[in-house]
């Protein structure tokens, strides 16, 4: 885990905050001491996530005895990010309760498998509207935030530029290869890589760093009922260096290193790949 209140005093804003990935990262956050608001689709189903996101947010701070560290607080708002008003409404809301927005994580997708064959314009148009469509809208927003507002004072020791903003895409390992059953996912991922690259060259005068994380298999909620199959997930650990499918914990360390000025001040357009080695065995 890394060292405490990297990221004390900020703000972020984390779609698709409430379960997986976007959720250890959440919580992350708050222990290293940045305000964080999450996105979700506010579903009656799903209700049962946020309460205990919340919950743990609470014991974070109630459990915390160290009077030098901070914990942040957490806050969340319903919204669909395929909705073009729903990036604006996230990033006013999150301005309206802590004042300023320093990170956006792009977190919130979608992944449906099909047969090439049996993928449906519904389907296809879902796929992009959420994945990509939904992170350009979130992003754009964000970063209009971050370029108006003054950056965090920094201390006077520092030799960098104060800086702005940090954008996290999150992409995948699928932007980089393709899927025999993901034909109308992987395009979108690839496009958020894409996304990001581009956002480091429009942004960077501004001070603000974007970066794209690309895990690899990650066992959440959209994998689970995959990986449930026994001889295929052996085979997937068979050809992973490390052994094993990762853990959205996993992602918390990569995610720390890409919002803090501290550690990556100088890194943006870049694309961190967390995969337990998938990628260079792929044969």
């Amino acid at each position: 885990m890394p060292a405490a209140n990297l990221l004390r005093g900020k703000t972020a804003l984390i779609t698709g905050g409430t379960t997986g990935i976007g959720r250890a990262i959440a919580l992350e956050y708050l222990r290293q001491g940045s305000n964080v608001v999450v996105n979700h689709l506010g579903l009656e189903r799903d209700q049962h996530h946020l309460f205990s996101l919340v919950a743990e947010a609470e014991s974070l701070k109630t459990s915390n005895t160290d009077p030098n560290v901070t914990i942040g607080t957490l806050d969340h708002l319903a919204g669909d990010i395929s909705n073009p008003a729903t990036g604006p409404a996230l990033v006013a809301y999150a301005v309206s309760k802590f004042g300023r927005l320093d990170i956006c994580v792009s977190n919130a997708g979608i992944c449906q498998f099909a047969q090439f064959f049996s993928i449906t314009g519904d389907l296809w148009s879902r796929t992009v509207r959420t994945n990509l469509d939904g992170a350009f809208y979130v992003i754009q927003a964000a970063a209009r935030q971050m370029a108006s507002q003054d950056p965090l004072p920094t201390s006077s020791s520092s030799w960098r530029e104060p800086q702005r903003g940090a954008i996290i895409g999150l992409s995948s390992i699928s932007a980089l290869v393709g899927g025999g059953l993901q034909a109308h996912y992987t395009p979108t991922k690839a496009g958020v890589l894409s996304l990001m690259q581009s956002c480091a060259v429009a942004l960077g005068h501004y001070g603000i760093r974007c970066n794209a994380l690309l895990p690899g298999t990650i066992r959440t909620q959209l994998n689970d009922e995959d990986l449930a199959d026994d001889q295929k997930r052996t085979y997937m650990e068979g050809r992973i260096p490390l052994g094993r499918t990762g853990d959205p914990r996993d992602m918390v360390g990569p995610a720390v290193f890409l919002a803090s000025e501290e550690l990556s001040g100088y890194v943006t357009g870049s694309q961190l790949l967390v995969d337990g080695g998938l990628f260079v065995n792929l044969q």
